[in-house]
């Protein structure tokens, strides 16, 4: 791979299989360059997806795995025009524009709902098999959250493979 199709690409090594997430810093920069720096820590190594609601998303990057954990780092929001569609990648927050901290989430469906009110910082360009099978949280349940969840095995930037 030449270093263009290397730049700002991450690797989720989850159970069922490897995703090849593409980053947005041209919507995002202060996101994108801040899970680099989390990624780089292996901040998100053996984080579980602690809610995953079957045909909305799945959300990880809690090391607690209760929701409310993170790297006690928020970001003011980076909110776009993206459009929020499978595959996306977005920052989980509060009521709060300004409180996103670590935790992230993939949609496994188109959500147009979100456009605008939440910071896209990157789309799946591969794998979004693994991020399907990902356990999903019991039907009817309002909180999303899973059972035994699955965890992120590792995640690493592409430029940073050896």
């Amino acid at each position: 791979m030449s270093n263009h199709e290397t730049a700002d690409r991450l690797h989720l090594d989850l159970p069922a299989g490897r995703v090849t997430i593409r980053m947005r810093p041209d919507l995002a920069p202060n996101h994108v360059a801040r899970i680099r720096e989390l990624v780089r820590q292996g901040f998100y190594d053996g984080t579980p997806f602690h809610r995953v609601i079957a045909r909305f998303m799945a959300q990880g990057g809690d090391p607690s795995g209760t929701g409310t954990g993170g790297s006690g780092q928020t970001l003011a929001g980076e909110f776009s025009d993206a459009p929020v569609t499978r595959g996306t990648c977005g920052m989980a927050r509060t009521q709060d524009p300004d409180s996103a901290d670590s935790q992230f989430f993939i949609c496994l469906a188109d959500a147009p709902h979100l456009q605008g009110q939440y910071t896209v910082w990157g789309e799946v360009e591969a794998g979004m098999d693994a991020v399907d099978a990902l356990k999903k949280a019991p039907m009817g349940r309002q909180s999303g959250l899973v059972d035994d969840p699955d965890h992120l095995v590792r995640a690493r930037l592409v430029e940073d493979a050896g």
